[in-house]
């Protein structure tokens, strides 16, 4: 069996750290799991490695893409699966991190093979749904495609546009392309995961602390000339990355919106809530089974 690394779990918790004596013990390549790390744009702020760790390391698939591209956890898995194959024919350790779910699941669970959805046709599904509001769409939507319809709430707004658009593109539903077998990994792959989950109090004042460090060592003038180029025309307004967190209160403060220490704050609790989501989600997600080990730090 070939073996894979793979260091997950929230937001400051210490991941790169634990990716770093890895890749120092193994030979390791180490390849970013992170859905806002994979743009170029705001290494700080997206808190990618530094220049020394990158230095002392091999990082891949950090800043690679453009704001203005779209990364799904299915391109994610595109991009980086034939790259771990060359690490591992050239005798070397893949070791992936990263806090993205949704990215770590697709390697090594499998996705359904629901194609890409074009720009146009996801564009046009959300602005219907906000056209006619979730009961109407929902409503719409089961007159088309009633067994999708019956599995939805109604009010769960993100899986309906999915669910639309996944019509419109493929004219097939939705259920039909989840009930299709997983494309997995090969089957020689096994996965050793760890997951990084340091006490509540502990992760907590990690986030606060590293939120203070960027803005004290480049991260507002980084987000300044971001936005820069948002106002430009060179980044779109709804550039994923622009949802990056910290970015709005930030923003605001750098507008005059905001005191600079009301936006720490905010930000600070914008990463404190979105480490517990991540919490959360690793603890139910991820499962051990005949190719992945699992352990809990």
């Amino acid at each position: 069996m070939s073996q894979i690394h793979v260091i997950g779990g929230p937001t400051a918790s210490g991941k790169s750290a634990q990716a770093m004596k890895l890749a120092a013990q193994y030979d390791g390549i180490i390849i970013n799991a992170d859905s806002m790390q994979v743009y170029d744009g705001l290494p700080m702020l997206t808190a990618q490695p530094s220049e020394a760790d990158k230095a002392a390391q091999p990082h891949e698939f950090y800043g690679y893409l453009h704001p203005n591209e779209d990364c799904s956890a299915g391109n994610w898995r595109e991009h980086v699966a034939p790259r771990i194959q060359e690490i591992l024919d050239a005798g070397k350790s893949p070791i992936i991190v990263g806090g993205s779910g949704l990215y770590i699941n697709a390697l090594i669970y499998g996705l359904s093979p629901i194609p890409d959805m074009p720009e146009d046709i996801r564009a046009a599904a959300s602005a219907k749904q906000k056209e006619m509001g979730n009961p109407a769409f929902h409503a719409a939507l089961a007159e088309r495609d009633a067994v999708m319809a019956a599995r939805l709430d109604e009010f769960n707004t993100a899986r309906l546009v999915r669910a639309w658009e996944v019509l419109e593109a493929t004219g097939k539903s939705l259920s039909e392309w989840q009930d299709q077998p997983l494309l997995g990994p090969p089957d020689e792959w096994e996965f050793n995961v760890t997951l990084v989950m340091p006490e509540r109090e502990i992760l907590y004042d990690r986030c606060n602390q590293r939120l203070e460090w960027m803005v004290d060592n480049g991260a507002l003038e980084e987000l300044e000339a971001f936005n820069q180029q948002i106002t430009n025309g060179e980044i779109k307004p709804k550039a994923l990355l622009a949802h990056a967190l910290g970015v709005r209160p930030l923003t605001a403060y750098l507008k005059g919106d905001l005191s600079k220490a009301e936006a720490i704050e905010r930000a600070q609790g914008e990463t404190r809530r979105y480490a517990k989501r991540q919490v959360t989600w690793f603890r139910h997600q991820v499962k051990e089974s005949n190719r992945v080990i699992l352990r809990v730090i």
